[in-house]
C-alpha cells in the first residue's frame, strides 16, 4: 500500500515548478513552494493567479475555487519548511550535478516516509535516487509543459523504486485529473526519446540549408498536422533544455544519430535560448515573432 499524498513540496519556482504547483493546488492539495530566489516565487505566484483567473474567465473554474487554490500554496524558504510534506518534487534546472546536490541537502529535512520525485525530462532516475537516503521511495514524475494544459505525465521507476512508491505516484497523478504512462529508466524516457531527436533533426535541416525557419515550421505544421513547428517548439521548451536532453541521449546511448546539432550548441552558447530570453530560432522582442535565420 502506498501513502496518501495530501501535502506536496515543490523545489524550483520556474515554468515547470509553478505549473505543478498550479495543478496540485487546483486539485485540493496543499503546496509548499521553494526556490533559492524569492523573486522567482513571487513571479510564480503571480503567474499562477493569472492562469487561474484565465480559467475563471473561461468558465472552467469559479472565483471561489481560484481563491481557495491560491490559499493552499505556501512559501517554503528553506528545505526544513518542506519537512511535513508527503511528497517533494524537484523541478530545478536540467543539470544532474545540481539535482544531486539538492537531494543530498533535502533528505535530512524530510519525514522518514516522505516520497521524493524528480521532474527530470531525461536524466537517470536510478542515478538520482542514489543521491538520496531513500532510493526505494524515489521516482521520476515527468510533467509535460505547460503543466496546466498537458494531459500526460510520465512515471519512471529507478531500479530501487518499490511498488508502493509507484502506486502512490500513480494515484497522485490521477488525483490531478491527468493520465500517467510508465516508462523504463532509459535516457530521455518515452516522449523526449522520440520528440527531441525530431527537433534536433529539424535544426540540422536548418543548419544544412535545406529550408528556412519559416519553411521548416510551416512544412511540419501543415504537412504533418503538428500544432506548432519543431523550431517554434524548441524555443518554447528552451534551447538549453533541448541541448541537455540531446547530450543525455548521445552520451547515454553512444549512438551518433543523437549528436546535438552544432547550430543548437551555437545558439545556446550565444544565450539565445528561445522564448525565455526573447531570442532563439525566432526573435520575440517585437509584437510578432520574426525568424532569426
Amino acid at each position: 500500500m502506498g501513502i496518501e499524498i495530501k501535502t506536496v513540496g515543490i523545489i524550483g519556482a520556474g515554468q515547470m515548478g509553478s505549473g505543478i504547483a498550479h495543478v496540485c493546488a487546483a486539485s485540493g492539495l496543499d503546496v509548499r513552494l521553494n526556490d533559492r530566489d524569492p523573486e522567482r516565487i513571487d513571479a510564480a505566484l503571480g503567474l499562477i493567479d493569472a492562469n487561474l483567473t484565465r480559467q475563471v474567465q473561461k468558465g472552467t473554474f469559479s472565483d471561489e475555487q481560484r481563491r481557495g487554490a491560491l490559499a493552499r500554496i505556501g512559501v517554503a524558504p528553506t528545505f526544513d519548511d518542506l519537512g511535513a510534506c508527503d511528497l517533494v518534487i524537484e523541478a530545478a534546472t536540467e543539470d544532474e550535478a545540481t539535482k544531486r546536490k539538492i537531494f543530498q541537502t533535502l533528505c535530512p529535512s524530510l519525514k522518514p516516509d516522505a516520497l521524493v520525485a524528480t521532474n527530470t525530462s531525461s536524466i537517470s532516475i536510478t542515478r538520482l535516487a542514489a543521491a538520496t537516503d531513500r532510493p526505494d521511495r524515489f521516482i521520476g514524475i515527468h510533467f509535460m509543459n505547460p503543466v496546466p494544459v498537458m494531459q500526460l505525465v510520465e512515471l519512471i521507476r529507478g531500479i530501487a523504486t518499490e511498488d508502493p512508491t509507484y502506486e502512490s505516484a500513480k494515484a497522485f497523478i490521477a488525483r490531478l485529473g491527468k493520465t500517467s504512462t510508465m516508462s523504463e529508466d532509459f535516457p530521455a524516457f518515452i516522449v523526449n526519446r522520440i520528440l527531441l531527436p525530431m527537433i534536433n533533426e529539424a535544426i540540422y535541416t536548418l543548419y544544412e540549408g535545406v529550408g528556412s525557419v519559416e519553411s521548416i515550421d510551416t512544412a511540419m505544421r501543415l504537412g504533418a498536422n503538428h500544432p506548432m513547428g519543431p523550431l517554434q517548439l524548441a524555443d518554447f521548451i528552451g534551447l538549453d533544455t533541448c541541448l541537455s536532453v540531446m547530450q543525455v541521449l548521445y552520451e547515454g546511448l553512444a549512438d551518433s544519430k543523437y549528436r546535438p546539432c552544432p547550430l543548437l550548441v551555437k545558439y545556446v552558447e550565444a544565450g539565445w535560448l528561445g522564448r525565455k530570453t526573447k531570442r532563439g530560432f525566432y526573435d520575440y522582442r517585437g509584437e510578432t515573432p520574426i525568424p532569426t535565420r
